[in-house]
């Protein structure tokens, strides 16, 4: 993980409380960390316990706070939020980010696993964001940021339902971007391309795939988890306070 973020500080994040979801692990765990650095009191949610403590020890020492929570448990998941808001305080910050990209096809599909990956890559996101809403809106504001994906805009064919919930993911944003916005919280997306996290060499970067790469990004390199936590952190702070509804994407020029 590179550290784009390390020389940037954003004196608004100081002290706030924002939650993430799926921080144990890849771009979650870029994202904890870099909150983390800019004294922001950040709490996450995963069930990967052993991922979770190297999160933890990868933070700023007691920024960082660990919850395990079945994310597709809708009551764990609301009784997370508000034993954090209780704890901590005000939650001024959420991030939706967790997900599983799990490929397969059309045919094998059934209405159970309909029903799971729906669970595991949408559901979650406007259940996490009705709990942190009304203490939002009390505070005076917030900023929600939603993790998508460029797959849904390439035609993605290997995973339809991921790429089926990155679309509707967009249009989630939008909508509440627009009932929210009287009251101060903002809403946006962030679309990453091809992030080389642990996860992603581990399962599907070959050298056909770095060929893919190359002959589609603009840029040359390679995505890193904190080249995501950087537009996270600017969306959540108040140089982006005139930003809301967007899709923001950080893929090197793919799309």
């Amino acid at each position: 993980m590179t550290r784009l973020t390390s020389s940037v500080r954003y004196d608004s994040l100081k002290n706030t409380v924002a939650v993430v979801t799926g921080g144990a692990s890849g771009i979650g765990r870029g994202i904890v960390v870099a909150l983390a650095a800019q004294g922001v009191r950040v709490a996450f949610l995963d069930r990967d316990e052993a991922g979770a403590a190297e999160t933890i020890a990868a933070s700023a020492p007691g920024q960082v706070r660990f919850l395990r929570c079945d994310l597709t448990d809708t009551d764990s998941l609301r009784a997370s939020f508000v034993q954090i808001a209780s704890d901590l305080g005000p939650i001024r910050i959420l991030v939706n980010n967790a997900g599983n990209d799990d490929q397969h096809r059309t045919a094998d599909i059934t209405p159970a696993y309909f029903d799971d990956r729906i669970a595991t890559n949408l559901r979650h996101y406007v259940f996490a964001i009705q709990s942190v809403a009304p203490g939002m809106t009390a505070a005076g504001g917030g900023s929600i940021v939603n993790l998508g994906s460029i797959a849904w805009k390439m035609a993605d064919g290997s995973a339809p339902l991921y790429v089926t919930c990155k679309a509707a993911i967009s249009g989630l944003t939008r909508a509440l971007a627009r009932e929210f916005g009287p009251v101060g919280v903002r809403v946006n997306t962030v679309l990453p391309g091809w992030v080389m996290t642990e996860r992603q060499r581990k399962l599907w970067v070959d050298a056909a795939a770095e060929a893919q790469i190359d002959a589609s990004q603009c840029l040359p390199g390679r995505l890193a988890e904190d080249d995501i936590a950087a537009m996270v952190l600017w969306l959540a702070s108040d140089q982006a306070r005139m930003c809301t509804a967007q899709d923001f994407i950080v893929d090197g020029g793919w799309v």
